[in-house]
């Protein structure tokens, strides 16, 4: 499409987008170059935790970038040690790498693990993940996810990635082997449907990584930062990994990410992991005044409460349509459909007339919603009546 003196041919076709140009966001709200306006529930695949241009991202960014930009990651800089101790002060997690995606994260976690398993395990590097799991888009990272075809797209894969069944202990028993030396999930499955691990299954998967002499690592990309209305997802389940990946919302919207280990997992040395980008001032300025607005009194109970609203709408939305259910944790949640006509919804709601609506649907299925986390119950029911009206279509 045309959009002033340039064409979007000169982008490289990676998706199919329609022709509209986003111009100007403000909370759970998008406007485009005509003016139309939209109910955003994706907000960039729950990147933008604290909705479009919070003030507090755009402060941070503004008063950083009058200062220190990129000093370059041989040196420290003040955000950079600011975040990290943020990021240690609240979790189990003693050290911190600054990354600029979540596939980025986890590429460093399965490097951590297999360098770990190098030093402590006679050099064993297999990772266990889960069918249906999504890690990012490396060569690494999609040989590790679950997500069906992707073993053939770019063959030959990256070795070392033997898949269990999520919620299936005996499936993870039967995997491991003197090669194993990690267990890799996401305690909620966004891309393969939000299908969350259950609290008794991560219970058992860390007794038997701890039984075995094995690590632990959970993917936090999607479902960390508040998604789920704890600060880490894997906290509702009373349990300590030994490695973590966040990505997402923990930039609120500029490419941010991080890797947090044990101190007894870190074996890396210098020369081992890098990158031109990892932890520059501007970026996790950003970072810090994300955390700091959860991590105030009230936020995250705030999620929470809203989570469960958005729940009991979508459980009411089911029920008026005869659907599936729904199923979720705090904001990350989705609504099961009675065929697959995800996709033809996901259209329909962004060409809605005079208002959009923006959701995503990532099994034919079902419909996920990511909102900011400080959605309102009014924008959540206005929604709701949105969709209502499309289903009833």
């Amino acid at each position: 499409m045309q959009y002033g003196d340039y064409n979007s041919d000169a982008l490289m076709t990676i998706t199919h987008r329609p022709d509209l140009v986003f111009v100007r966001g403000e909370g759970s709200w998008l406007f485009d170059h005509q003016g139309k306006t939209y109910l955003d529930f994706i907000q960039g695949w729950a990147v933008n935790c604290l909705g479009h241009c919070p003030p507090q991202i755009r402060d941070a960014l503004v008063a950083q970038a009058g200062t220190l930009l990129n000093p370059s990651p041989a040196f420290y800089n003040g955000p950079m040690i600011e975040l990290a101790g943020i990021l240690t002060a609240n979790s189990v997690f003693d050290r911190v790498f600054f990354a600029n995606t979540g596939a980025e994260a986890n590429e460093g976690a399965i490097k951590l693990a297999r360098k770990w398993g190098q030093v402590h395990k006679g050099g064993a590097y297999e990772i266990i993940t889960f069918d249906h799991s999504f890690h990012g888009r490396t060569l690494a990272t999609m040989s590790a996810s679950g997500k069906p075809g992707w073993d053939t797209l770019f063959a030959p894969q990256v070795p070392g990635f033997p898949k269990a069944g999520l919620n299936d202990i005996e499936s993870v028993k039967a995997l491991i082997n003197e090669r194993t030396v990690a267990v890799m999930l996401e305690p909620v499955q966004g891309e393969g449907g939000v299908i969350p691990a259950s609290p008794a299954f991560l219970q058992a998967l860390r007794a038997l990584t701890r039984e075995r002499g094995l690590l632990l690592i959970v993917d936090e990309v999607q479902s960390g930062i508040g998604r789920t209305g704890t600060l880490f997802a894997h906290e509702q389940a009373g349990i300590e990994p030994d490695i973590m990946t966040l990505g997402k919302g923990i930039g609120g919207g500029v490419p941010l990410a991080a890797l947090l280990a044990r101190e007894d997992v870190c074996c890396f040395v210098p020369g081992d992991q890098g990158g031109t980008y990892n932890g520059n001032p501007l970026m996790t300025a950003v970072g810090v005044a994300v955390l700091r607005t959860l991590l105030a009194d009230g936020f995250l109970a705030g999620v929470r409460a809203r989570g469960e609203y958005l729940s009991r709408r979508l459980l009411e939305l089911s029920a008026r349509h005869s659907l599936g259910g729904e199923r979720g944790s705090g904001l990350l949640r989705a609504l099961i459909l009675d065929s697959d006509r995800g996709p033809a919804l996901v259209k329909a709601a962004l060409e809605q007339n005079p208002v959009g609506l923006l959701l995503n649907a990532p099994r034919p299925n079902l419909l996920r919603f990511m909102p900011a986390l400080n959605v309102s119950e009014g924008e959540i029911d206005q929604m709701i009546d949105m969709l209502d009206a499309l289903l009833g279509q």
